[in-house]
């Protein structure tokens, strides 16, 4: 079993912290696809959108996914020591080999099982991982206990003039 990639964050906070750590990055990459397609500056503010650069930064997040590669008993193995994760597995069962990122931040395992094609089952997983976990994650409110924190910051703050 070998690990490939490098995010696999611990909570919520975390992700959208790494998530918009790749805004500028997106930026930059879109910008200099642009420039290669020998877009001018008009196409370029008609067509480069927010939506745009946020796609570059949803693929690059989902690109960077840490992912394990082993076979199947490595997987089911792996999977029996964590109780409590929610397994998603796409693919049979009756293939050697699974993909499977680990997404601490959800209590979740996203799997997919391949024979032979390794590299396109990689981007598979990562892409599904990011839509499956973190595509809401990132996006989303903060965690109950940032929002417990902050309830009490505010009520710190009142009750200190009295």
């Amino acid at each position: 079993m070998d690990t490939e990639g490098t995010i696999e964050p611990a909570t919520a906070a975390e992700a959208r912290e790494r998530y918009e750590a790749l805004g500028p990055t997106a930026q930059v990459v879109v910008k200099e696809v642009a420039k290669a397609m020998e877009m001018d500056k008009a196409e370029y503010r008609e067509r480069v959108t927010s939506e745009v650069v946020e796609t570059a930064r949803d693929a690059l997040f989902a690109s960077m996914l840490a992912v394990r590669v082993g076979t199947r008993d490595e997987f089911d193995d792996w999977v029996a020591e964590r109780d409590g994760y929610d397994v998603h597995e796409a693919g049979s069962e009756h293939v050697d080999n699974v993909v499977w990122h680990v997404a601490p931040a959800a209590e979740t395992v996203v799997a997919a099982t391949f024979q032979d094609e390794r590299e396109a089952a990689v981007g598979t997983l990562r892409r599904q991982a990011f839509g499956r976990v973190y595509e809401g994650l990132v996006a989303g409110e903060p965690d109950d206990a940032d929002e417990r924190s902050d309830e009490a910051d505010d009520s710190d703050g009142q009750a200190g003039g009295e």
